[in-house]
């Protein structure tokens, strides 16, 4: 997700900038987030994990379309459109994100608003260190950008991270945090071992809130379909996966209702931590983000 390549990349990028432009919701959705494990997206959507990791990720590409699915009458909302470029790249020493997203939500009073966001990030594959930066936009005026790094003192121990901007603010991170790579490979590694619900702290910097809590509930392993129609025959999917279901908690210093999930993510993740589909729950409205095309990225020669 992180760094630009030549070749087909031009082509997915030229197609994600004439999509009509998104609004964001809330938080940023796929540093993982959605992303991420995502993505996360989008886009879009873990326990510190060693080097070593079981989990053979492939270092990819993807572009999703998403759609309005459902929408509360009092949310107002008549339509959304948009598009998630997602890119999970691998170092030698670490994992990079780059995931764009736009979108573009109609309100029956308010018009059309839009929404866009980029979140670039650099991760040790040790867990321990994290480097971020995100911004974010309104109707083509920047209202947030958000950069800083962090750190934890070893596997399983708390940390800090550090803002330089919007404004310079330190943070702990309790033990057990993580940040979102080592989550979505946690994830996997717990998918693989018959796990059935997870929770952990993650820490993605997309605000200067602390960790939130993320609960997944994972469904049984499902095969891959080897007629698929493309995208979904690219050899990339052609992988086990499991349905994912998370729940994204505000942290406990908030005054939100820590039973109510802030948003909540469902996707198809694969063994390999390519994320087939995706659905955003945002309470009053919830998008569907659909795979358009997708490519594989080069492994680093170590």
């Amino acid at each position: 997700m992180r760094y630009r390549l030549r070749g087909k990349h031009d082509i997915l990028w030229r197609r994600f900038r004439r999509t009509r432009p998104l609004r964001e919701l809330g938080k940023s959705v796929m540093t993982y987030r959605a992303g991420r494990y995502v993505g996360l997206a989008m886009a879009l959507v873990m326990v510190t994990v060693a080097p070593a990791s079981a989990v053979d990720v492939s270092p990819h590409r993807a572009l999703y379309r998403l759609t309005l699915d459902s929408a509360k009458v009092s949310s107002g909302l008549a339509d959304a459109n948009g598009a998630m470029y997602y890119e999970w790249g691998e170092t030698c020493g670490g994992w990079t994100v780059d995931q764009r997203f736009r979108l573009r939500l109609l309100y029956a009073d308010e018009g059309t608003v839009d929404i866009s966001s980029s979140l670039v990030t650099w991760e040790s594959k040790d867990g321990l260190r994290y480097n971020f930066n995100e911004k974010r936009s309104r109707n083509g005026e920047i209202e947030e950008d958000i950069h800083g790094q962090a750190h934890l003192d070893g596997k399983g121990k708390g940390g800090i991270a550090e803002f330089e901007e919007p404004e310079r603010k330190t943070l702990k991170l309790a033990p057990g945090t993580l940040f979102p790579t080592a989550h979505t490979l946690f994830l996997i590694e717990s998918a693989e071992a018959g796990e059935h619900f997870v929770s952990r702290k993650v820490f993605d910097g997309t605000s200067l809130d602390n960790a939130e809590q993320i609960s997944a509930v994972i469904g049984p392993q499902l095969k891959p379909d080897p007629k698929a129609a493309k995208p979904l025959g690219d050899p990339l999917l052609q992988h086990p996966s499991w349905r994912m279901h998370l729940a994204f908690f505000a942290p406990q210093s908030s005054k939100t209702d820590s039973d109510t999930p802030e948003y909540e993510l469902t996707m198809r993740l694969l063994e390999n931590g390519i994320s087939q589909s995706l659905s955003l729950n945002y309470g009053d409205y919830v998008l569907q983000g659909k795979l358009e095309d997708i490519e594989a990225l080069p492994k680093p020669h170590c």
